[in-house]
């Protein structure tokens, strides 16, 4: 079983910064890409970001150019650096890891992000 732990969350004026860590351990055998989900009140959960074993990056339309995610592959730790933070972006973020042979159904418990206007 693989177990990723997050931290980071809380609650930022619009315009500031946060950033999210998240930490794998458990029975990981090689990490196809870690990456940052979030979800909303009434809306489905979507992809913010993610990073693959060779460093390469996606991020979602609404996040770009603001957020950044990275990662310290010997730590199996993934961060997100949230810049410009905008109300919209208020959501409880979920991190996730695609493991090789455990899968992609990987998920953290969540940390809420709040950004008030």
């Amino acid at each position: 079983q693989v177990q990723l732990v997050e931290s980071g969350g809380g609650l930022v004026q619009a315009g500031g910064s946060l950033r999210l860590s998240c930490t794998a351990s458990g029975s990981i055998f090689r990490i196809n890409a870690m990456g940052w989900y979030r979800q909303a009140p009434g809306k489905q959960r979507e992809l913010v970001a993610t990073i693959n074993r060779n460093g390469v990056t996606d991020y979602a339309e609404s996040v770009k150019g603001r957020f950044t995610i990275s990662r310290h592959s010997a730590m199996n730790t993934v961060y997100l650096q949230m810049n410009s933070l905008k109300p919209e972006d208020t959501a409880v973020y979920y991190c996730n890891l695609d493991d090789l042979v455990r899968g992609r159904n990987n998920w953290g418990q969540g940390t809420q992000v709040t950004v008030s206007s």
